[in-house]
């Protein structure tokens, strides 16, 4: 039976009862398929359901063939080597002893002889310059990345599932990421905000509040049929939007009718120009005509009330996110970052970078590049004080907030406004509301628990508790566009052009440095 994955009338919902996914009906086979929608529509808890890391609330879902996972490779003990990360420490050790003439029968007979050849292939479509014995504490975060490929690979699965898998890879990584899926044959899941690597996909799923959608592929090819759908969903509300306003003004008419009817007729009765049983046959007659004529339009009135709902329905509402910032007071003059002789290392490995020195004065907005490994997002921590240099001094004279990719200055436990009020507690509770709602988590959306949002959905709540009220006079940012889809990242983009402060970025989007308007660049080599 050749590979494939079916997903039928899936729903799932998060442990506070909020509904992420809702009777779902998909299909995948051996092809590369691109899942796109907006933050919190479920495209990352979709891989999780089918990879079994989580259980449907309802609905069932069919795996034929093996699956993979791409994770990211983290030591989970000290020292820990890529071999034991990987899980095959013991069957290379065996490999070893083989080699030696010290294994036993057994041994022998249950050897992977093809392990080492596999590995160093895996390692090479990965990109990854490593061996088997490399640490794993001393892979940046794109190497463990591309460590968590090389696993994948090596499992050799039917379908490889893949949960934004250009982050953290640096311009390099996303090349040979996107050459190795150009050469896959099997089937992939992809999640992604990556245009580039979207557009190498066989077809395109949207995930949306109204369910799921497949197109064909490429990426370009699904923008253009979106495009024009949203467009025919725009038109369509907007002629329901004017059936609905015809209606009411038809029925407010009709009513103003009948008054000045009603005034004539009470005028004439008060001068006694007609019969009391004339009167009276016409108020009744008035009467059973008002009431007909109410319900008629009350009937009309719901009828197009109905539509419009309908045609609001099939346009997924979504209000826009707008990033607005009150003024940071930054003087042009003053000393925001200052390194001098500043060499750092992890552990006992050799330094990443030696004798640097860096000042940033005023509001400037420093991209901090260099391939994956070369100590970006360690530097971006040592400004932050979270890591401290073998040798040289770091200063950091003013007020500044650390934005990661993992939105770590949040507290899980808390919801997203009592994040806010921890963190700025001179924001009351309708200041802190309102601060949230310009980021797009207007009412109940501000109540929800941090644990239970989205990658992008954390971020998006981060990047406001940061932002909210007055904003730091220094934004430090590591891969911040990780996990958010285009929409957000475009108002982010926006946000951050009229922010007015010093801003340091660790980012591997060449369209997002571009669109902050990054003034200069320091690279690691």
């Amino acid at each position: 039976m050749p590979a494939s994955i079916t997903v039928s009338s899936l729903s799932w919902s998060t442990p506070d009862g909020r509904p992420v996914l809702s009777g779902l009906d998909l299909s995948f086979a051996a092809e590369r398929t691109g899942i796109v929608g907006r933050n919190g529509t479920g495209k990352s808890t979709l891989l999780r359901l089918i990879a079994g890391e989580l259980a449907p609330s309802s609905g069932r879902i069919v795996v034929n063939g093996t699956i993979a996972v791409l994770r990211q490779i983290v030591a989970r003990n000290p020292g820990e080597t890529l071999a034991e990360a990987l899980g095959i420490a013991d069957d290379l050790a065996l490999l070893r002893r083989a080699e030696q003439g010290l294994a036993s029968v057994d041994d022998l007979e249950r050897a992977d002889w093809t392990l080492e050849s596999r590995l160093a292939e895996a390692f090479a479509q990965a990109g990854l310059a490593a061996t088997a014995q490399t640490p794993v504490a001393t892979l940046s975060g794109g190497q463990q990345t591309r460590a968590g490929l090389a696993a994948a690979i090596l499992a050799d699965p039917d379908f490889l599932l893949l949960d934004e898998p250009t982050n953290n890879l640096d311009a390099e990584g996303r090349e040979s990421l996107g050459a190795f899926l150009a050469g896959w044959r099997k089937g992939a899941l992809v999640v992604s905000h990556d245009r580039h690597l979207l557009e190498g996909m066989d077809a395109v799923v949207e995930l949306t509040s109204l369910g799921a959608t497949r197109y064909g592929g490429p990426y370009s090819h699904y923008r253009e049929r979106k495009d024009l759908e949203l467009a025919t969903a725009r038109q369509e509300r907007d002629l329901a939007e004017r059936a609905l306003g015809q209606v009411r003004e038809s029925a407010q008419t009709a009513r103003e009718r009948k008054d000045r009817r009603d005034g004539v007729g009470q005028k004439k009765a008060r001068k006694g120009d007609m019969p009391r049983i004339l009167i009276g046959a016409r108020k009744e007659r008035a009467e059973n005509t008002t009431g007909s004529n109410a319900r008629l339009a009350e009937r009309e009135a719901a009828e197009a009330a109905e539509r419009l709902a309908e045609a609001r329905a099939r346009l997924e509402v979504v209000e826009p996110l707008r990033v607005e910032l009150l003024p940071t007071g930054l003087a042009a003059s003053r000393t925001v970052v200052e390194l001098i002789d500043v060499t750092f290392g992890h552990g006992d490995a050799p330094p990443l970078f030696s004798a640097l020195d860096l000042a940033v004065v005023g509001p400037e907005r420093i991209a901090i590049t260099g391939p994956n490994g070369a100590g970006k997002s360690s530097l971006i921590h040592l400004i932050a004080g979270n890591l401290k240099p073998r040798a040289g001094s770091v200063r950091v004279p003013v007020p500044f907030a650390l934005l990661d990719q993992h939105a770590s200055l949040l507290d899980p436990a808390l919801s997203i406004v009592g994040n806010l009020r921890k963190l700025k507690p001179d924001l009351d509770e309708n200041a802190a509301r309102a601060a949230l709602a310009r980021f797009g988590f207007r009412a109940s959306a501000a109540d929800q628990t941090v644990s239970t949002l989205s990658g992008g959905q954390a971020i998006r709540a981060a990047l406001a508790c940061v932002l909210a009220g007055t904003p730091p006079h220094l934004l430090l940012l590591d891969e911040p566009t990780n996990h958010l889809d285009l929409d957000a990242i475009q108002a982010i983009e926006a946000g951050l052009s009229a922010y007015d402060g010093a801003l340091i970025a660790v980012s591997h989007d060449v369209a997002f440095l571009d669109a902050i308007a990054i003034t200069r660049r320091v690279t690691l080599e």
